[in-house]
């Protein structure tokens, strides 16, 4: 049973909160310039209190949009209630413990790492049994390193599993317990993103223009470039997602996303990106040298992206509409073919329609929860009339493109009745009007490619169109 007399000592990373402020201040630092990171192991050199000192006078984290591990707050609001002493105890600096504590207002005192002590484990302990004495405090935490913490305290609250929970009983009285369960495989593959792979089937685009479908050998090198390249972007995704731990939290959606609810620790995708990017290269090592310089351009673009360029009005959607092209350049890469101007012309100009859609959903979102500017984007509401114009005339624009190839010398000699591709032109007309009005009426989803293919209209329209260029061949 709980003992109000005895203070509840709480941990936070973990415990209190589904993060941890280390990592999440880390990377908050590597995204203001990445060159940050060579000071980091200078830091480091003067030790962990050092480190953290260092990187919380740079970095502000908003406390308010932390993933909190909602039940142990309820629990220690009931505890608070109760008339019973609560003190937050964290290896994290004290600039971000006490801005948390301000902002629950559920504590009593604040015990935290500063400029000299890094308050984890042993020094935890001492500094607990120094302010409470030996057995006189129940503690609350998450981790093995916690049980130096509980072998000396008169009850354990555990934020674990079983495992935990058991270690933890052996060592002293359990007060409460919240299970967490360790990452499911889905979580995984939602932070990796797998759905985004469909975008990769781009790379087969060449294969099929160039006619050379039925050949097993080269239908086998686009396969293992199609792999490598989702391999790629997923190292991306997880990169991307840890540096927009902040925004993605204040993000209807986005908040969703496994390592800013917290449901995928941050170490599991700091630890994952270099090594997607390893197997995406291993797996480059059996395809064309053309191909690997392909995926070297797109990975040094997409962290451009990521640190820099999106934040860039309009910049953000001509990298977009590039990256795309840059899958369809891997695939003629991959296959050792020529690409066409047309081909690539096309791709520039339906892909930058479809990168302002998803901008200019993004703001049709903030203007109807009367916000003004998007957040970690240039963009502002009053931009939504001019991206639609922009927006629109890049969509006409590939359909133009794609009238002039038709009409083509080239197509002559690859179909033997190009006018049977007429239709396709009228289609892709419908398909570029249908998604604008569909983005302008705001039931446009925030990934414009991911609602194309849950879209049968859009479904149909790629259908009709492949048909049309099946029978003209």
């Amino acid at each position: 049973m709980t003992d109000n007399k005895k203070p509840l000592v709480v941990d936070l990373d973990g415990t209190l909160i589904k993060t941890d402020l280390l990592l999440e201040s880390f990377m908050l630092l590597i995204k203001a310039n990445p060159l940050n990171l060579v000071f980091v192991f200078l830091w480091l050199l003067k030790g962990k209190a050092n480190l953290k000192a260092e990187i919380a006078r740079r970095v502000d984290i908003l406390v308010e949009v932390l993933p909190y591990n909602e039940a142990v707050v309820d629990y220690l609001k009931q505890q608070k209630k109760a008339g019973r002493t609560i003190v937050l105890a964290t290896a994290s600096h004290q600039r971000y413990a006490h801005g948390i504590a301000d902002y629950l207002k559920l504590f009593d005192d604040v015990l935290s790492s500063s400029d000299t002590l890094n308050l984890s484990g042993m020094a935890k302990r001492k500094a607990l049994i120094d302010r409470f004495g030996e057995g006189q405090y129940a503690y609350a935490g998450n981790a093995d390193v916690d049980l130096k913490v509980w072998s000396h305290a008169g009850s354990a609250v555990v934020v674990g599993n079983d495992r935990l929970a058991r270690k933890a009983g052996a060592l002293c009285d359990i007060e409460a317990s919240f299970a967490v369960a360790s990452p499911s495989l889905r979580t995984i593959v939602k932070a990796l993103r797998v759905h985004q792979w469909v975008k990769n089937a781009l790379i087969f685009v060449p294969l099929i223009t160039s006619h050379q479908l039925q050949s097993l050998d080269v239908l086998l090198m686009s396969v293992l470039g199609f792999f490598a390249f989702s391999l790629c972007a997923s190292s991306v995704y997880f990169l991307n997602d840890l540096l927009d731990l902040s925004d993605d939290r204040q993000h209807a959606t986005k908040r969703n996303r496994p390592f800013a609810a917290g449901t995928l620790s941050l170490l599991f995708g700091i630890v994952g990106t270099p090594l997607l990017l390893l197997v995406a290269i291993v797996a480059c090592l059996f395809l064309p040298t053309d191909f690997q310089i392909v995926l070297a351009v797109y990975y040094v673009l997409t962290l451009a992206y990521s640190f820099k360029l999106k934040r860039l009005v309009m910049v953000d959607v001509v990298t977009l509409a590039s990256l795309y092209t840059v899958r369809i350049v891997a695939g003629a890469a991959a296959i050792g073919v020529f690409l066409s101007f047309w081909l690539l012309s096309f791709s520039i100009f339906v892909f930058l329609s479809l990168a302002i859609i998803k901008r200019y959903t993004e703001l049709m979102k903030l203007k109807s929860a009367s916000a003004t500017k998007a957040l970690g984007r240039g963009y502002q509401v009053e931009d939504l009339e001019l991206l639609s114009s922009l927006g629109g005339a890049s969509g006409y624009i590939s359909v133009l493109v794609l009238a002039l190839y038709i009409n083509s010398p080239e197509v002559k000699g690859m179909y033997t009745d190009p006018v049977l591709m007429w239709p396709a032109c009228l289609i892709m007309l419908y398909w570029v009007s249908r998604i604008w009005i569909i983005a302008h009426r705001g039931n446009m989803d925030d990934d414009p490619i991911v609602f194309a293919l849950k879209d049968k209209a859009s479904v149909i329209c790629g259908i009709l169109i492949a048909g049309f260029m099946v029978l003209a061949v």
